[in-house]
């Protein structure tokens, strides 16, 4: 029963998920196979969102192949600091990635870094940038949800709803395990089993629901200004967030607290993103009127 993960009220069975495969004497992980996934079809697909809106494919290429580098390292980074009390302890696992451990936020920031000094070098507008590169961010988030399908992480607590998710114990770490889930412990053919809150899988579908919105307004929001889009995905992605990681028992916490992190950067990204598109909607109205009715004076 080793491997095996169940979707018990959906009736689906998955009998041996592996975690990697072998070549050789060289083992790749399945998580790193899913990310480099994501990364790659992410980039094809905001390549292709600027070639269909008059922008250039092979700047967002350019970009990409930058972006993905500093934003692995940036969520590492993040990462790490906020688990600094077991890395400490364990230094030379900080360069491991292939057990997991990259934080979304820190890529996100990492990212935007990148983008803002691209956009300078290249004299390009960073907001028409963020706009664009963004669809192909959630894309990447959404698939690279995945990898911690095949790590067996990034799950929720106890649940017997839905979409319930079963794991064997021996499959998952033992520290996160909690005691509401060893009191609901499954048996399935005599394999105790975790029943949980899938959490990867919420994300990622919250994800899939944000790429369609993001790609509608995208082509559909004719009356819009540069960074709108990206205004939208830190609203939106910051409320499916906020929620979502309440539910994981693998929160990177504030120093000192029981607060988590992303919770935190969710409420901020939301709270500023409403402001902002509140005052770029009211400064565009304005500009707009300005055009329209404003009579020359000079004559």
């Amino acid at each position: 029963m080793e491997g095996m993960i169940r979707f018990p009220h959906l009736g689906i069975t998955l009998e041996h998920v592996i975690k990697s495969i072998s070549i050789g004497n060289f083992e790749i992980a399945c998580y790193g196979i899913v990310l480099a996934a994501a990364m790659v079809t992410g980039l094809l697909i905001a390549m292709k969102v600027a070639d269909t809106t008059g922008q250039r494919g092979d700047d967002y290429f350019d970009l990409g192949l930058i972006a993905i580098v500093i934003s692995v390292i940036c969520a590492r980074v993040y990462y790490v600091a906020f688990s600094w009390d077991y890395y400490r302890e364990h230094l030379t696992e900080i360069f491991n990635l292939r057990l997991g451990g990259l934080a979304i936020y820190g890529g996100v920031i990492g990212g935007g870094a990148t983008v803002f000094v691209f956009a300078r070098i290249r004299k390009l507008s960073w907001k028409k940038l963020l706009d664009t590169a963004v669809i192909g961010l959630v894309w990447g988030q959404m698939v690279g949800r995945w990898g911690n399908f095949f790590n067996r992480e990034a799950f929720g607590d106890y649940t017997d709803n839905l979409l319930a998710m079963q794991i064997p114990v021996s499959d998952v770490r033992a520290y996160e395990i909690t005691e509401k889930m060893r009191e609901h412990l499954q048996t399935v053919d005599g394999v105790p089993c975790i029943q949980v809150h899938p959490t990867f899988l919420y994300e990622s579908l919250w994800n899939l629901c944000l790429v369609i919105l993001l790609v509608y307004l995208t082509y559909r929001l004719k009356e819009r200004f540069e960074g709108q889009i990206f205004l939208f995905y830190l609203l939106f992605y910051g409320i499916g967030r906020f929620w979502i990681e309440g539910l994981r028992t693998d929160q990177l916490l504030v120093p000192g607290t029981k607060i988590a992190v992303s919770q935190v950067l969710s409420g901020v990204f939301v709270i500023v993103s409403l402001v902002l598109l509140v005052v770029g909607k009211k400064r565009k109205g304005t500009k707009e009127y300005d055009g329209k009715g404003t009579v020359d004076a000079s004559h």
